[in-house]
């Protein structure tokens, strides 16, 4: 698929994704766009982009719904992220490997949605877990499946 990029919510991808997303893109000749409001090194290659965008709240979030299209495929843990994405009819998974679609992520939304409203109430609800060698391994299957059907 020619005009097909990858995007990457890049502020809080963590960096083994960014990697494995990076060697994917040399084999399979993809356009990457990292999008993020803070610096960060990259490979040098024609086929990585990095879009600088002002600090704000959501900034970064909606440069990609802005220049995502049909079929792009899109890198978040960012829910409402998501479902923007996924209104323009373009791919989402997670660092850690889950995909979401239209499917699942009005659910996911709702339980954002709880999670939140319960934090805001006080209670304690604990962050995500780090990111290890299993989440890696389920982002790199998840990947490797997206792009072979988007790519076929």
């Amino acid at each position: 698929m020619e005009n097909f990029k990858l995007w990457i919510d890049a502020d809080a991808c963590p960096r083994e994704a960014k990697e494995l997303v990076f060697k994917s893109a040399a084999r399979l000749k993809i356009n990457v766009h990292l999008v993020a409001n803070a610096f960060m090194s990259i490979p040098i290659s024609p086929l990585i982009h990095f879009v600088h965008v002002d600090q704000g709240a959501d900034v970064a979030d909606q440069y990609i719904v802005d220049h995502v299209a049909v079929n792009d495929l899109v890198i978040t843990a960012d829910i409402p992220l998501a479902a923007k994405v996924i209104e323009k009819q373009a791919l989402v998974i997670t660092p850690r490997g889950e995909v979401f679609d239209e499917d699942n992520i009005s659910e996911r939304l709702s339980m954002r949605d709880f999670m939140s409203n319960l934090r805001d109430e006080g209670m304690q609800t604990g962050g995500p877990a780090p990111y290890g060698a299993n989440d890696r391994q389920q982002f790199a299957n998840a990947l490797n499946k997206i792009l072979t059907q988007v790519l076929k």
